[in-house]
């Protein structure tokens, strides 16, 4: 889901909500045009010394109404690029169980977004929006953080980060850092960084639950399911909490000469600061007999959250996420109809088994009704209706790897061969 994200860049509410607990007291800021810009004329030297670099020159600020953030919406989810991403990885995560088959996934975007949407930066006009009507204790923070995202912008081609394509986890592991250090900063400048600490009691989890706690004011955000819940918050709290770790390495620089490749560097200090564990790129070919029509990644972060969507226990999804090195699936055609294919390659033969072992147990409760038909050792082959799902432990390039497939039943090509998998760094 990176990319869709990425590509509204918004400040949403579930947070600037939250994040107005955090501020002291002080004026609402005035309404309208006028007093939006002299909102933004008034952060930006605050914004200027909380990230370390000046302004080129000020961003344009223009007020829109909830009306107009809707076309604005609709017409980035029409373009042809983008309609065709939201069609294809709608198909790919219905088929994974992320979502439900009834769901209209453009739809529901469009209603959480406008709900949420209180101000946003558009990189391609350069220009800062706010929302009419929003209220009034929550624009100043927007303005902040919005700010924070055209200063980024001024040194980094925002548009060309968050349209890479096929590459969901490094484009989720870039819109962290860009969403994290506008939290970050934003937060800073409130609270000071010195007790972003004591403030944050119970960490990043507990803003996951206050948030929540907002339900009433945000029925369409908790009304869908986790997959979207937990990919629009990730950037934010996962990608400020990498940058409190960025902060106190690297105190001084900036955090887009050296992005994270991976959510795996995001979610993990090690594999960033420290021994640096770049992920492993994995290519895919269809199976004999079916053909590619769609192909992605899933990354640490959301091969946790499918564990987690079948099993419903946060610790194993996590346990059976660490150690992920790399992975790729495919959405396939055939004769009877759309296929799966997921590839994914871990750090060691360890992770690699108990990774086997939770998707195994989560293959029965994604298909409830499941009957595991005769297996060998390293591949267990389930009937589900007109389903056929095999889970299977291969080497790949040298690398301890597992193949996922989720086919037809009357599909009669043969199961994915490892030879046509490549696995390098």
């Amino acid at each position: 889901m990176g990319r869709l994200n990425a590509r509204v860049g918004a400040a949403v509410a579930l947070v600037a909500v939250w994040a107005a607990a955090c501020r002291p007291q002080e004026s609402s800021p005035e309404k309208g045009p006028a007093g939006f810009e002299r909102e933004v004329a008034k952060a930006i030297p605050g914004i200027e010394k909380q990230v370390g670099l000046p302004f080129k020159t000020p961003p344009k600020v223009e007020s829109r109404s909830k009306s107009e953030v809707r076309q604005f919406l609709l017409r980035e989810f029409d373009q042809s690029a983008a309609a065709k991403e939201l069609a294809e990885s709608e198909l790919a995560y219905k088929r994974f169980g992320l979502l439900p088959d009834t769901l209209h996934l453009r739809q529901l975007l469009l209603n959480v977004l406008t709900e949420q949407i209180i101000g946003f930066y558009d990189p391609r006009t350069k220009t800062l929006y706010v929302v009419d009507g929003s209220a009034p204790e929550v624009v100043a923070i927007t303005v902040q953080h919005e700010l924070v995202h055209a200063l980024q912008d001024q040194y980094l081609n925002l548009d060309s980060v968050q349209n890479v394509t096929g590459e969901n986890d490094r484009s989720e592991a870039a819109q962290a850092v860009i969403e994290g250090e506008a939290m970050y900063e934003q937060l800073s400048m409130m609270v000071g960084e010195n007790n972003l600490a004591t403030r944050l009691q119970g960490g990043w989890d507990r803003v996951r639950d206050l948030i929540r706690d907002q339900q009433s004011s945000m029925p369409q955000f908790s009304a869908a399911p986790m997959l979207i819940q937990e990919t629009l918050l990730f950037p934010y709290l996962s990608g400020a909490e990498f940058m409190r770790r960025f902060k106190d390495r690297k105190s001084g620089s900036a955090p887009f000469a050296d992005l994270p490749a991976s959510t795996e560097q995001v979610l993990h200090t090690d594999a960033f600061f420290g021994r640096r564990d770049p992920p492993i790129t994995v290519t895919i070919s269809a199976p004999r007999g079916a053909t590619v029509r769609y192909t992605n990644t899933l990354g640490e972060f959301e091969t946790r959250l499918f564990l987690f969507q079948h099993l419903g226990s946060a610790p194993d999804a996590a346990r059976g996420a660490a150690g992920w090195g790399g992975d790729r699936y495919a959405m396939v055609d055939t004769p009877g109809g759309s296929g799966l294919v997921w590839v994914t390659v871990w750090d060691t033969g360890f992770d690699a088994a108990e990774f086997n072992d939770l998707l195994a147990q989560a293959v029965p409760k994604r298909y409830p009704g499941a009957v595991e038909q005769a297996s060998q050792p390293s591949i267990r082959v389930w009937r589900a209706g007109n389903r056929t799902v095999r889970v299977s432990a291969v080497t790949v390039a040298g690398h301890s790897g597992v193949i996922y497939t989720d086919m037809p039943a009357t599909f009669a090509g043969e199961v994915l061969d490892p030879s046509g998998i490549t696995a390098r760094p």
